[in-house]
């Protein structure tokens, strides 16, 4: 009720400076012990229904914080406090860089929807752990890797390398992330005879930096044909990647509405859901259990979720509907989704996805 009383009034204000706002905010919240906990036991209450185990780790819930709302890991224990089961921080350079020039973030409340042509704005990689290494995490917290703008592409792979061994300590898991619209030449990277050696020296480093297992997912874009995502995830097994994180923003466009989309840049909420749910359909079926699937973009509702989960996604991400929904916005996903499952007699989301499997007409 609260947000949806200063929700105008926050966007009022240019979408970067609001966001700079809401981030101080969920930062303040999330130096305070007995606030964050307190509130999230009111946000979000644990269910059994939605534990999980996913990628080695616990999941208190199956909803995750986005990389791109935290760039550099400072409020990542506030928004735990919103009860997300997880976070994800980044994307991480490992040299800082200061992202496209602004304006480079805008709202279309009208579609529920967000451009953001923001070019990986962030501290640098070493900056970034060391915001996270003293993190309140009752979940596991994920760091999102990426190159500089300024590094020549054949020195991209280094890149990837030295940003993930410096957050390996720090990191639960670790994504790949070459699928962003806003770096040029970055989503060549996608291509199977260069992911294949990227993936394999992202391993070693991760390796090297923590002295042991860390998971390794690679996020893709939604621009891709059906064909790509399946050779993309054939590849991932190949490497012994543990997850797809499907999909990042796009840089299509509704058929007709150019004029109200004409800002350069990815867009999220609403306009991509139903593609990011069909790249979804599509490596869940082509990894056929072989890793795990992170679903995001366009989840505005318990009902999107609830589908995306049905549908075989093992764990969650959300960023547009936390703008539109608000600090309750997680909350709301896990009862609605328990009440759903509960309805139908489903006890766990294993037999969440089984149940999908079973009445693929009703997703």
């Amino acid at each position: 009720m609260l947000y949806r009383l200063l929700r105008p009034l926050l966007f009022l204000l240019p979408a970067e400076t609001a966001h700079g706002l809401v981030l101080r905010a969920v930062a303040w919240l999330g130096r305070r012990p007995f606030l964050r906990a307190r509130a999230r036991a009111r946000l979000a209450p644990p269910l059994p229904e939605l534990r999980c185990e996913r990628l080695g780790l616990s999941f208190e819930n199956p909803f995750g914080l986005a990389a791109g709302m935290d760039k550099d890991g400072g409020a990542a224990s506030g928004f735990f406090a919103l009860g997300f089961g997880f976070v994800e921080v980044g994307t991480l350079t490992p040299r800082p860089q200061p992202g496209n020039p602004a304006p480079r973030l805008f709202r279309l409340p009208r579609e529920l929807a967000i451009v953001n042509r923001m070019g990986f704005n962030n501290a640098g990689a070493t900056a970034g752990a060391a915001a996270l290494a003293g993190a309140w995490r009752p979940g596991p917290l994920g760091v999102n890797v990426g190159r500089n703008k300024a590094t020549p592409d054949e020195d991209a792979i280094a890149d990837y390398e030295a940003a993930a061994r410096t957050v390996a300590k720090v990191a639960d898991y670790v994504v790949v992330n070459v699928s962003s619209p806003n770096t040029p030449g970055l989503r060549r990277l996608q291509e199977v005879e260069r992911i294949a050696p990227l993936l394999r020296r992202v391993r070693s480093a991760l390796h090297e930096g923590a002295k042991g297992r860390v998971p390794l997912l690679v996020k893709v874009a939604p621009d891709l044909t059906d064909a790509e995502v399946e050779a993309l995830v054939d590849a991932a097994v190949a490497e012994g990647v543990d997850g797809i994180v499907a999909t990042n923003s796009t840089i299509a466009r509704p058929a007709g509405t150019a004029g109200r989309y004409a800002e350069a840049g990815g867009l999220s909420g609403r306009p991509l859901g139903e593609r990011a749910f069909a790249c979804t359909r599509v490596a869940v079926a082509r990894a056929a259990g072989r890793l795990a699937l992170v679903s995001v973009g366009g989840i505005l509702s318990p009902a999107d979720a609830f589908e995306r989960l049905a549908a075989g996604a093992a764990l969650l991400q959300l960023y547009t509907g936390l703008v539109y929904g608000g600090p309750a916005f997680v909350g709301e996903l896990v009862r609605g989704v328990s009440r759903r499952m509960r309805g139908l007699g489903v006890r766990n989301l294993e037999e969440l996805a089984d149940w999908g499997r079973s009445h693929p007409s009703k997703l």
